[in-house]
């Protein structure tokens, strides 16, 4: 069969043009959702579980059908624990790759770092992480636990175990900072004392001096707030020091970066730990879960974090609203995250708490058990008290700032 150029030219503009503007054509662009995460760097321990949650979630997505008919597209923009790069992507992400929703962070500064640039560009932003709490951002949610849902459980729980003298080390930024202080405040209201508390930059290794104050005070426990691949120097100089078997631990941030796999069991074993999340939770929802991590990313994989978690969960909530609003537009998936949406998770139930964005969740005290985290005492739904007392963003919608919470 001929056909002349004119004719040719004619079908294919028609057809170009049926194609552009009927509604399928438009379903089937994809939604961008992006990753800011640390993939390299001296946070990767932290980053790449994150990443790993993320992919599981798009691709489960995905392979139900997507949002609102259409697919969903994973960027991963790889931050390699640097502040310059945080704000580089979060800009390239909410600019050039027009993503409906950032899923970043890890620790305070880098949240405080895509924040606002996140708020001035309108993209809605999700940060997935455990940390001090206070922050009051409309256009923000979080995930991660705050210190009023695990640091008032634990404290209680080690000080009945071991006693009330307890010494605090903790990274030299907000999360260390803060969170000491809410530890401080809870041994405090529990008859204890807190001789002291010492605070080390993240690239800091050598623990010589602190290990030989920590003896001299002779607490009858340590907690540990440290953070990052270079911190993990204090557990094996403190077991090398012959201490852990002498003087036990306790702590907020231990595991959540696999250390106690990095480790061995000589050099953690029996430290307390609490999160919302544990690999080794039994409910059904948890067993598929784990199961079908397992299959994607391999049965050999070390252990699904808290802060993995924190990630998958971020985005079935998001992806909730998405379909409640009908829309990906950022203010109404920001309404329908304020009418209390609730997932069945993992972890166990988990609901948006409208007037903070933080969530309401299950928490549990665990134990260091060879290479294990075995769990000893569940605490059901806790809300983010400490948030809740500086923060009500249904009153005060504008509110744009992370509070430093009277202590």
């Amino acid at each position: 069969m001929r056909v002349n150029r004119r004719t040719f030219m004619q079908g294919t503009a028609a057809t170009a043009a049926a194609g552009m503007f009927s509604s399928s054509a438009w379903a089937e662009e994809p939604i961008n959702v992006a990753s800011i995460h640390d993939l390299s760097g001296g946070l990767d321990i932290y980053g790449k579980p994150m990443v790993d949650a993320m992919t599981l979630a798009i691709e489960e997505a995905n392979a139900a059908g997507g949002l609102l008919g259409r697919q969903l597209k994973l960027i991963n923009y790889d931050t390699q624990s640097n502040m310059q790069l945080y704000t580089q992507f979060a800009q390239q992400a909410a600019l050039k790759d027009k993503v409906a929703v950032v899923h970043g962070g890890i620790t305070s500064a880098s949240r405080e770092v895509i924040r606002p640039v996140l708020d001035k560009f309108k993209t809605l932003y999700f940060y997935n992480t455990q940390y001090e709490g206070g922050v009051c951002d409309r256009n923000q949610f979080d995930t991660g636990v705050t210190p009023a849902q695990t640091v008032e459980k634990l404290v209680p729980y080690a000080m009945k175990k071991w006693g009330k003298k307890v010494y605090v080390i903790a990274a030299d930024y907000n999360y260390g900072q803060i969170t000491s202080q809410w530890v401080k405040k809870y041994v405090t209201e529990n008859g204890g004392e807190v001789p002291a508390i010492d605070f080390f930059p993240l690239d800091v290794t050598n623990f010589g001096p602190t290990i030989s104050k920590i003896q001299a005070a002779k607490p009858d426990f340590v907690w540990s707030a440290l953070v990052g691949g270079a911190h993990i120097s204090f557990y094996r100089q403190w077991a090398a020091a012959g201490m852990r078997k002498s003087i036990p631990m306790a702590s907020t941030t231990f595991a959540v970066g696999n250390e106690h796999i990095v480790l061995s069991p000589d050099e953690c074993n029996g430290m307390l730990i609490c999160y919302n999340y544990f690999q080794d939770l039994k409910n059904p929802v948890n067993e598929k879960f784990v199961a079908s991590f397992l299959k994607r990313f391999g049965a050999d994989y070390p252990n699904i974090t808290e802060l993995a978690m924190g990630t998958y969960q971020g985005f079935r909530l998001w992806a909730e609203a998405v379909k409640k609003a009908g829309s990906v537009d950022r203010m109404k998936v920001i309404e329908a995250l304020e009418t209390g949406i609730s997932i069945d998770a993992p972890s166990g139930k988990v609901t948006i708490d409208p007037p903070t964005h933080h969530c309401v969740l299950d928490v549990h005290i665990a134990e260091v058990a060879d290479k294990k985290l075995k769990v000893l005492e569940d605490f059901a739904q806790q809300k983010p008290a400490d948030t809740a007392a500086v923060c009500d963003l249904i009153k005060n919608p504008t509110d744009n700032q992370q509070y430093v919470i009277k202590i």
